[in-house]
């Protein structure tokens, strides 16, 4: 089958594609590693046993159905990321075809049992596309056969849905987007700004129009032309680049723009004259085992895809569901509805015997979150830091934090240390408090003036109480 296999300048995409995806897989599988233990370990916030005690095998298929120790956790999270590593470094390309399959298929099913048990903490949607982006990537097969069209054609896919279903929530949402006022409040809502989300915020308001108008045209008109004969497919898929790029400037959002940004560069093709050097394939051509399971998986995307259409089509569109425990074809979207006042929940504790007025309360900070004022905000992403982003779900409303901020607070009056490390600062390092609070504070970014002359870069106001001073019984 002549048709089965791209041509020349296909090689380019499929080589940038598999090394930002290994990229990836590696920073997951380290953040997982090194977070796990506090957050669904088996004295965790939300411990796995407990969970897969409750929820049948059919709903979340994971490799700790066999057995769950924190060792055998950590043996996946790490075994991951030597796997990653090596794809990162080309070792598949060292495989046959066939062994090179098996090893993509490694990382995609370890990140699976760890979502699977993830349960809130792992509930967002670049871990779906993860998972869908790194499936079809144990079909794209390494130096020994061209890379195949369908396959390529698939990716397309996914990166349509993703830009598309966003653009889409955003015209069905929020009256701000119709109106190009969102990024009026957006770098300053965002829920981890970045150390450049102040300037973007300040940038004059004509500007954030047309940032808003760009993102529209982007991720509504731009997205068709991917199926567009080249070199228009490969301008369209620079064109998300690009947008993607000025999102990393602008906040930490994981690893969503970085996978996206891969995505996009396995569409563009250079011209024939500047693709580069690579290795042919087998004069007969890919096997036909191979080509027999990339026409099965095709026909199984085409069916599982069914869904994820018609929630793009709905007036009621979900953002970021799975519709199936593999999470093999999803659907995408982000910030349908954008925040005007920004709200952060600040935890203290204090070593007082009586929790009063005269009480000395002092704050933990967390490392990505904004806490004290005078700190600026961190890059982190592609870093993951699920704590943190929590917090800004649990400000929005206490029902986000019903099932873990209360054993949160219980690890920081037991001065857990899995649970510190979490955090970039612990006011009581020889001892825990004897009481926690929570408070909400009102944050907006200072005026030029105001940081001139308090060096901060945040002002804050004191909203309500979230949680009442509470102690270990």
């Amino acid at each position: 089958m002549d048709w089965f296999s791209a041509s020349d300048s296909g090689w380019l995409g499929r080589l940038v594609f598999q090394r930002g995806l290994a990229a990836v897989y590696l920073v997951a599988f380290a953040g997982a590693a090194l977070q796990f233990r506090a957050l669904i370990g088996e004295r965790g916030m939300l411990p796995v046993p407990r969970f897969l005690e409750r929820v049948p095998w059919r709903r979340a298929p994971t490799l700790f159905r066999l057995r769950y120790s924190d060792r055998f956790f950590a043996g996946c999270a790490w075994g991951g990321a030597a796997v990653a590593a090596g794809l990162l470094a080309g070792v598949d390309g060292l495989l046959p075809l066939w062994g090179a399959t098996v090893l993509w298929l490694v990382p995609w099913a370890l990140y699976l049992s760890i979502v699977n048990v993830g349960q809130v903490w792992y509930g967002f949607g670049w871990e779906s596309l993860l998972l869908e982006v790194g499936f079809l990537a144990v079909f794209l097969g390494n130096d020994e056969v061209a890379p195949p069209v369908l396959v390529l054609f698939l990716l397309r896919w996914v990166l349509f849905r993703l830009e598309f279903g966003a653009g889409l929530i955003k015209l069905r949402g929020d009256v701000c987007w119709r109106r190009l006022t969102c990024l009026y409040f957006h770098h300053e809502t965002q829920p981890m700004p970045g150390p450049l989300s102040r300037f973007f915020h300040r940038l004059p308001g004509p500007l954030h129009r047309v940032e808003a108008a760009a993102n529209h045209v982007t991720q509504l008109v731009v997205p068709f032309l991917l199926f567009a004969p080249q070199p228009v497919a490969s301008v369209a898929a620079a064109l998300m680049i690009v947008t993607q790029l000025w999102l990393i400037l602008s906040g930490n959002f994981a690893w969503l723009n970085w996978l996206t940004v891969v995505l996009a560069a396995s569409v563009v093709e250079l011209p024939a004259g500047l693709s580069p050097p690579r290795v042919p394939p087998e004069p007969s051509g890919p096997p036909l085992w191979y080509e027999v399971v990339v026409l099965v998986l095709c026909c199984a995307v085409a069916a599982l895809s069914v869904r994820p259409v018609r929630n793009l089509l709905s007036r009621r569109q979900s953002m970021n569901r799975s519709y199936d425990s593999l999470h093999l074809v999803n659907t995408y979207g982000a910030f349908g509805t954008v925040g005007r006042v920004r709200q952060e929940i600040v935890v203290e504790g204090t070593a007082d015997p009586e929790p009063g007025p005269e009480a000395e309360w002092r704050a933990y900070e967390f490392k990505g979150k904004p806490g004290d004022p005078a700190r600026l905000p961190r890059q982190f992403a592609p870093y993951h830091l699920r704590l943190d982003w929590m917090m800004w779900f649990a400000a929005l409303s206490p029902a986000y934090a019903r099932s873990w901020f209360r054993p949160f607070v219980e690890r920081l009056l037991a001065g857990d240390r899995d649970t510190l490390r979490l955090l970039r600062h612990c006011p009581f390092p020889d001892a825990p408090p004897l009481f926690v609070r929570a408070r909400v504070f009102r944050y907006r970014y200072t005026t030029r003036s105001e940081r001139r002359a308090s060096g901060a870069w945040w002002e804050r106001t004191y909203v309500r109480e979230f949680l009442p001073p509470t102690r270990l019984r």
